[in-house]
């Protein structure tokens, strides 16, 4: 099991750095609502990839997969993950902001003020379980729990880490806002600030560094 959550690991730190999610959740956690909203974002969050990285795993069994042995499809099913990676890498730098230009928020970002507990719950699972980069990056981490061929339960021990560690970058900004009120307003400020300005560059960089990173195996693999 140590082996897998050592593969796993770059992936799961991959989903933790989201740049948009962490702004969504500073936002939250500057609304009325936020003491609230704040932590029901996270624990949708934590249901969204524990819910997409079991889906994963249940499909996986039910096809065969998870015997130990990777199949010349899986190998070639990492590099197809890669290329996807490298196509988000691709349009994050066509849509990049121009020298001078302010980065455009998602509309939905607008009306995080309004949201509720369901809605922060709800956007939270959606943004951990179905936002295209963190999907792919679950699915890779999955299939390669899956490949192990190691016990049922060691397989739910490992998506359990994988969660746990995806989670750390929504985590923290709330961490901060509950243990340091005081210093919280303007630091939680700073972080949105630079996070707004470097989202396309953090992307980027992330988008193809794991599009190398499955690749790489992949063509090992085949090889």
């Amino acid at each position: 099991m140590g082996k897998v959550i050592g593969d796993i690991l770059p992936l799961a730190i991959g989903v933790g750095i989201s740049p948009l999610p962490i702004v969504a959740v500073i936002l939250m956690l500057g609304t009325p609502r936020g003491r609230v909203n704040g932590p029901m974002f996270l624990l949708g969050w934590l249901a969204g990839a524990a819910i997409a990285g079991g889906i994963v795993l249940a499909i996986a069994d039910a096809v065969g997969i998870s015997k130990g042995d990777p199949s010349t499809g899986a190998y070639v099913f990492k590099i197809v993950l890669g290329v996807l990676l490298l196509v988000g890498a691709f349009r994050q730098w066509r849509n990049r902001p121009g020298e001078g230009e302010e980065l455009t928020m998602p509309k939905w970002m607008e009306a995080i003020d309004k949201f509720n507990w369901a809605k922060s719950l709800g956007l939270g699972a959606l943004l951990s379980g179905v936002n295209p980069k963190n999907l792919v990056l679950i699915v890779a981490a999955s299939a390669a729990i899956a490949q192990a061929g190691i016990a049922v339960a060691q397989q739910v021990g490992a998506l359990v880490v994988f969660v746990i560690i995806g989670t750390v970058g929504v985590l923290l900004p709330l961490t901060v806002y509950f243990l340091m009120r005081k210093r919280a307003v303007e630091i939680l400020e700073g972080w949105k600030k630079w996070l707004a300005v470097n989202n396309a560059v953090v992307m980027i960089v992330l988008f193809l560094v794991f599009a190398a990173v499955l690749i790489g195996k992949g063509i090992v693999g085949l090889t």
